[in-house]
């Protein structure tokens, strides 16, 4: 009989099979792609020009953790903007090392559970969070269906109608799944389960009795993902690629929401070949298209690194609480 332990497999090899899944799927692209024009669009984006946006983007970060402080918050978590702010870089730091954009939840929530009075309520906040992220790139993606309406390419309107359908209905089954799970799923549990499920459903029930604050969630993420798109979309210009707004609102989201699939490695290589897929339709240049993908990667990571130097230095001008 082979034991747990000797079956387990050592930590380095999922890091490096989603890696390699990144490289297979950008290498892919790049064999099929002429890379001329790709090279040609790289020329063309200054310094000076790639600085402001990641500048930008930073700042669209910042209001992003007003947001996040606020929802966990509004569940009772009672975080400072000092620890929320290490939550949410030490999140965006994380994404270029765990599976798919959701794998800097982990760390957020890690550092946010040993942080606030109320893990549960930190739980719930993010949870409610996330969601409010995912409703504003549906929103998105919804304004852009709309603007398109019978101009949307014919290879495209089937396919986008049929996964909108899905992801509407699975979503909602979802909900109404839990509801009436809910008192099946907490008996024969022990005592300190169902004490810490009670706790979640509290900080869940608090969130929800605010809608106010739900609505100002809402609004910020739509910003703050208006922001990110029509960062891409300049950079696009800068390349050459220009394409009417509305085509960004249809695509731009679903490529960052196919980036959610734990595939590869913080979601590249996902993100640029969805975007290439959605964009060659409305006649977009693929290799122009997969460079605002790679250049909008560099952003991503670049703020990321940033992000994680950020951490570092909030975790050095936290006072050290010596015992008495």
């Amino acid at each position: 009989m082979i034991s747990s332990r000797q079956r387990q497999y050592p930590a380095w090899i999922l890091p490096v099979v989603r890696w390699t899944a990144a490289g297979l799927i950008l290498g892919t692209l790049f064999h099929y792609l002429p890379l001329g024009p790709l090279r040609a669009a790289f020329a063309r984006i200054p310094l000076s020009r790639f600085i402001a946006i990641l500048i930008i983007y930073l700042s669209a970060h910042v209001l992003g953790i007003v947001k996040w402080r606020t929802v966990v918050n509004s569940a009772g978590a009672r975080l400072d903007f000092a620890t929320a702010a290490q939550c949410y870089a030490g999140g965006l730091f994380a994404t270029l090392f765990l599976p798919s954009i959701v794998g800097g939840d982990l760390v957020r929530l890690a550092v946010g559970l040993r942080r606030s009075p109320s893990p549960a309520a930190v739980l719930a906040g993010n949870i409610a969070d996330r969601f409010l992220d995912v409703a504003a790139q549906g929103a998105l993606v919804t304004l852009g269906l709309c603007l398109l309406s019978g101009s949307l390419p014919f290879q495209l309107r089937s396919p986008a109608v049929r996964v909108f359908s899905w992801v509407t209905a699975v979503v909602l089954f979802l909900l109404m799944l839990s509801v009436l799970l809910r008192r099946p799923l907490l008996r024969g549990r022990s005592f300190r389960a169902r004490r810490y499920l009670a706790r979640l459903r509290y900080a869940l029930r608090s969130v929800s009795r605010r809608p106010h604050i739900l609505l100002v969630g809402w609004l910020l993420g739509l910003g703050i993902q208006s922001v990110l798109l029509a960062l891409t979309a300049l950079l696009a210009s800068s390349c050459g690629l220009t394409l009417p707004l509305r085509v960004w609102l249809f695509a731009w989201p679903l490529a960052k929401l196919a980036a959610l699939i734990p595939l590869t490695q913080g979601g590249i290589g996902v993100r640029e070949a969805a975007l290439v897929a959605l964009l060659v339709p409305f006649g977009a240049s693929a290799s122009l298209v997969l460079a605002v993908g790679l250049l909008w990667e560099g952003v991503i990571i670049s703020g990321g690194l940033i992000a994680g130097i950020a951490v570092f230095f909030l975790r050095r001008s936290e006072p050290v609480l010596h015992p008495v």
